[in-house]
């Protein structure tokens, strides 16, 4: 039960932390809470991890609180005890363990100092800062461990408060500083009497005060009125950052409130400008009808405020030495107006200084005097010096202490700086326009005009956008740069002044104002967008707003006489050139060493580097070349061309390294090549076509496409090469049989095929850019094997003419008594054929193997549509994917038409086909049928031996065809076993030999078994269309007609035919001579014997 209220104490403990900070960092005791990196607002913090006493610190010290410095101090001391603000001094705590650290020391401790301030103990502790003006004030006279009292005045008590605001200020402002200016400073030469930042600005106050005097602003604050203020430590704990940073002032109006604004713009503690103030009323009395701006205002200070007003020594001697400071500075090294003397006067000047100085380190009796003397003497000296007439003013008129060239702009640049909030530097505070007119004021005491106040003002205000990289002050200076004249619009006098104000800074040449001022301006933009690629990687609004001034200041600063023209560009547009050669030099340079430390898995670095150059193309296209083509229209031109040449010469080496097509080539040429079209595309889109031909033609192109070409046709003349060899020896492998029912082709197409499309899919496989070159060459490659493979298909097979036995030679009747006659020539060949018959020595193919070749060249050119249609299908993808630029010809016009892109494998596979239908045919019939069809059909008689004996073995044939045959070969085959069963049977009727003989009455029965064989092919409509068997069957026909004609009819015609045909024309019965002497040879009688005997020498049939 304990144990869980301990647990809900400690929730409740840890619960009312929380609230307390919760509402300390929300309310107004903080004057800034800065986030941890990754929180927006205080519900993203754990507050369970951010260290009270740091906050606590914060909020008495009025410093900004970093959120992460509080939770890094509450982790840096969570191992230390917590300890109370009450207890003796001398406890102490442990925070190792006292058992593991062995003995304790033997050495006796240090004693305890004795001190007279309360033991203090903390929980942590307390933050380290700079050192500050407290501790300096507190050792003006006591220490902190001194034991003498001293009652505080109230002037201490205001210093004291003064110097905490002081501190808080300095403090805020190390913190606020976001960026580095110091490549801005101005060509001005140092100070040799060391004036610090802080006396420029307090002197550039008084000298404020001396010209607000002059027209009635100048009132001294009462006592009463300090008392009744709030102590400033409280007011700005209490004061947020979107409050007014002098609402003290705001009730009160006119010249008195805007002197305090200007007083808190520029840290100016109170006391110090009372004492100012009261110093320069003080020099005006008995000095009636003079101006206050006309006196000279340190020395008269110098004189008017004694040390006594003064609570330290130390300050006052501070005080007085800046004084000294300026007016040697002003006087004696950069006066308006120069010595007559030769330098007696300076050494009379310094020598009194030093002894003002020396004054107050003397007894209080001879300071005093020593003081007085000197201060008299510097007034004769210095005063009439001073007010020595320049540049046509009257004697009195103006006081030339602090017009000198180099320090007069200082002071007048500590003035602008007023014009910034103090708690958002990156404003201008609302006061600016008045700030700015009271601020004219001062120019007859800085010796200022209105060109040296708007260059003056034009790089305060530019130097702290580059603090702030507030777009907003950026706008104010590109303003204020506008409104500096050229050299045309200013007067003589002005020109004058001008080229007066010279400046010499170790390791620069001499300087004229414009130049000390605007130089440094010029070359940090110079420097910005010379690698605008990294300096405005978040936009191109900054960027338009830089390049503005860095082309007001190259037009102020051509204008000056002494600018080296030959270091910078003649034009605008060079100038543009040189920051985008320079940016993508950069660019370029940057992207190198991150894709050299890439590992090699990411791909090649050329490829990689083609990518990202291709990335920085579109970004330089997209976000800055808008703002450079404003005043260079061809920008993107030079950023392209000049990305393309960088990596170019990257490119080259490998290029000329490259023999063959490894992963290296496949990775990098198709970047370069997507590259090169990128960047012509850009060239193209930013001018027009025969211009952008112009510019493209320029470019040193990578030539990716030859190279890669070449290497390409090697790569495919060597795999087509291999293919070739495959093909040969598929095909002496092969045994025709078929893959399976369903698929009646052999396996060697499928390979072929298979190889050949593997070799298709590893050529489109290369992205490498290619030509229509490449193309062709594929297509002749694979035309070539398929007509190989045709050609090793038809290689083995024999002569259709090796099928067909030998010819009986020619017989006449033998029953015919000899008839002599007279025989006008030798027609035919008398000689014995030969009875071994040739296809003995030949190896014929079975039916089933010719169907298979048959099926199997049917499907290598139906293949070949598909395979036709699958590459221009993938070359049309390529070349859309490569969007090329580059149209050097029509590639319809220079290539190839593309139905002749297999022409020649078609004509060769389709010349096969026929071949071996014919083969098949002429097999079936005078191989397998010979018994039945050639050698017995018709014998002795053809009533003793009908077509109908052939029709069923025939059926057996063609069954064995169609069901092995593809479908679409069907008819094509039939139809050459119809042609071959023709040549049969006129081989029959014609050549049938001597055991053959028909009579007139034959043909009637002949032209019956013609019908018999027709009627089969047709099938009643299931076979070959009865138009293609009727043309078939026509010529045997008109023979099977003459068989039925008389012998007198056929020897009269056969006369008449001898005399026609040497004239080129037929008989009247049609028919050619050979034709009748072979029925002649045939026909039972004996006219036709003695015809033949006495005609044509014909012998007699041994039958």
């Amino acid at each position: 039960m304990e144990e869980e209220n301990a647990i809900d104490l400690l929730q409740r403990y840890r619960r009312d932390r929380r609230t307390l900070l919760d509402f300390i960092l929300s309310g107004s005791l903080i004057k800034k809470v800065i986030m941890p990196p990754g929180a927006v607002t205080l519900d993203d913090v754990d507050l369970d991890q951010v260290s009270v006493d740091y906050v606590l610190n914060c909020a008495k010290k009025g410093l900004m609180l970093e959120l992460s410095e509080a939770i890094r101090d509450y982790h840096d001391h969570i191992g230390f005890p917590h300890m109370n603000d009450t207890g003796s001094a001398g406890d102490f705590y442990l925070v190792t363990d006292p058992e593991s650290s062995g003995s304790p020391p033997k050495r006796a401790p240090p004693p305890v100092p004795i001190s007279t301030q309360a033991p203090v103990s903390v929980s942590t502790p307390p933050p380290v800062y700079a050192p500050s003006s407290i501790v300096s004030n507190a050792s003006r006279s006591e220490s902190f461990d001194s034991t003498q009292e001293k009652e505080l005045t109230v002037d201490d008590i205001e210093d004291f408060e003064e110097d905490i605001d002081a501190e808080e200020i300095e403090n805020y402002r190390a913190r606020r500083t976001l960026n580095d200016a110091s490549d801005l400073a101005v060509k001005l030469p140092s100070f040799s009497t060391g004036i610090t930042d802080d006396d420029l600005r307090e002197t550039a106050y008084e000298i404020l005060l001396a010209c607000a005097g002059s027209n009635g602003g100048l009132i001294v604050p009462s006592k009463e009125k300090k008392k009744e203020k709030k102590s400033r430590l409280i007011r700005k704990l209490g004061r947020s950052k979107s409050e007014s940073v002098v609402s003290q002032s705001q009730n009160t109006p006119g010249l008195v409130g805007l002197l305090e604004t200007m007083r808190v713009q520029m840290e100016i503690p109170e006391s110090l400008d009372i004492k100012t103030r009261q110093g320069l009323l003080s020099a005006l009395v008995g000095k009636a009808g003079k101006r206050m701006d006309t006196l000279l205002i340190p020395l008269e200070l110098l004189c008017c405020v004694s040390r006594t007003e003064f609570s330290d020594k130390k300050a006052f001697i501070k005080w007085q030495k800046r004084q000294l400071k300026m007016l040697e500075e002003g006087l004696v090294n950069h006066p308006a107006v120069g010595f007559g003397e030769s330098g007696r006067k300076t050494n009379e000047l310094r020598i009194l200084f030093a002894k003002i100085e020396e004054s107050e380190f003397l007894a209080p009796s001879s300071s005093e005097l020593q003081r007085t003397e000197c201060l008299r003497s510097l007034k004769d000296i210095a005063i009439p010096l001073a007010e020595r007439p320049a540049r046509g003013d009257l004697t009195g008129e103006i006081c030339h202490w602090a017009d000198g060239y180099h320090l007069n702009v200082r002071l007048y640049e500590k003035l602008l700086l007023s014009v910034f909030d103090m708690l958002d530097e990156g404003k201008l505070t609302e006061e600016v326009e008045e700030i700015l007119e009271l601020l004219k004021s001062t120019w007859r005491v800085l010796g200022m005009i209105e060109t040296i106040h708007y260059t003056c003002y034009a790089w305060v205000l530019f130097r702290q956008y580059v603090i702030t990289n507030e777009q907003g002050i950026l706008l104010h200076a590109i303003e204020q740069l506008k409104k500096i004249p050229l050299m045309e619009q200013r007067g003589q006098q002005e020109r004058l002044q001008l080229k007066s104000l010279r400046s010499k800074v170790e390791g620069e040449r001499d300087m004229s104002f414009l130049q000390s001022y605007l130089i440094p301006v010029q070359r940090w933009v110079d420097q910005q967008l010379g690698d605008y690629h990294l300096n405005f990687s978040e936009g191109s609004a900054t960027m338009e707003k830089i390049m503005t001034v860095a082309m007001i200041t190259r037009r102020l600063l051509l204008e000056e006489p002494e600018t080296n023209l030959q270091s910078m560009p003649i034009s605008d547009r060079d100038q543009i050139e040189l920051y985008i050669s320079s940016s993508i030099k950069s660019a370029f340079a940057r992207i190198l060493p991150v894709i050299d430390r890439l590992d090699t898995s990411h791909g090649h670095p050329l490829a990689l580097l083609a990518e990202e150059l291709k990335k920085l193309l579109k970004k330089d296209s997209g976000t800055f070349m808008p703002v450079l083509s404003q005043r260079h229209p061809q920008a993107v031109i030079v950023s392209a061309t000049l990305v393309h040449k960088l990596y170019g010469n990257r490119l080259k080496p490998f290029m000329d390294g490259a023999e063959h097509l490894t992963e290296d080539v496949i990775s990098v040429f198709p970047a370069a090549e997507s590259l090169e079209q990128f960047i012509m595309v850009l060239i193209t889109s930013v001018c027009e076509e025969e211009n952008a031909a112009i510019f493209c033609r320029k470019l040193n192109q990578y030539q990716i496409e030859t190279k890669s070409g070449t290497l390409v046709l090697r790569w495919l003349n060597a795999q087509l090469e291999r293919i070739l060899g495959w093909v040969v020896r598929a095909i002496q492998q092969e045994h025709w049989d078929p893959i399976s029912p369903q698929q009646r082709h052999s396996n060697s197409i499928v390979e072929v095929y298979r190889i050949v499309e593997e070799t298709v899919d590893q050529f489109f496989a290369f992205k490498v850019p290619m030509r229509t070159t490449e193309l062709n060459s594929l297509f002749r490659g694979i035309d070539n094997v398929l007509q190989e493979f045709a050609k090793h298909v038809v290689d083995g097979m024999a002569s259709k003419e090796d099928l067909i036995p030998p010819v009986p030679i020619l017989t006449r009747y033998k029953k015919e008594a000899g008839i002599k006659a007279f025989m006008k020539k030798e027609l035919f060949d008398t000689r014995a054929p030969e009875e071994t018959t040739r296809s003995s020595e030949i190896s014929v193919l079975a039916t089933s193997t010719l169907c298979v070749q048959l099926n199997t060249l049917y499907y290598a050119i139906t293949q070949l549509n598909k395979l036709e249609d699958s590459i221009w299908e993938q070359w049309t993808s390529k070349r859309s994917q490569e969007k090329l630029i580059k149209k050097s010809m029509d590639e319809k016009s220079n290539s190839f038409a593309q139905k002749d892109i297999f022409d020649g494998c078609r004509k060769s596979i389709n010349a096969a086909l026929d071949r071996i239908c014919e083969y098949t045919g002429t097999k079936i019939v005078f191989y397998d049928l010979r018994g039945p069809f050639i050698d017995n059909l018709y014998k002795p008689s053809v009533s003793g031996s009908r077509m109908e004996a052939i029709i069923e073995p025939l059926d057996v044939e063609l069954s064995q065809l169609c069901n092995i045959i593809v479908e679409p070969l069907r008819d094509r085959i039939v139809t050459s076993l119809l042609q071959a069963s023709l040549d049969g049977l006129l081989r029959v009727i014609l050549d049938g030999g001597p055991s053959r003989v028909f009579f007139p009455a034959d043909a009637k029965l002949l032209q019956e078994d013609l019908e018999v064989l027709k009627e089969f092919f047709i099938s009643g409509g299931d076979g070959l269309p009865r138009g293609i068997v009727e043309n078939q069957v026509a010529r045997v026909r008109d023979v099977i007609k003459l068989h039925g004609y008389e012998t007198r009819e056929l020897v009269e015609d056969l006369k008449s035919a001898s005399g026609m045909e040497m004239q080129g024309g037929k008989s009247r019965l049609g028919a050619d001579s050979k034709t009748l002497i072979r029925i002649l040879c045939h026909r039972s009688d004996s006219e036709a014997s003695q015809f033949l005997k006495k005609q044509f020498k014909i012998p007699k049939s041994s039958a």
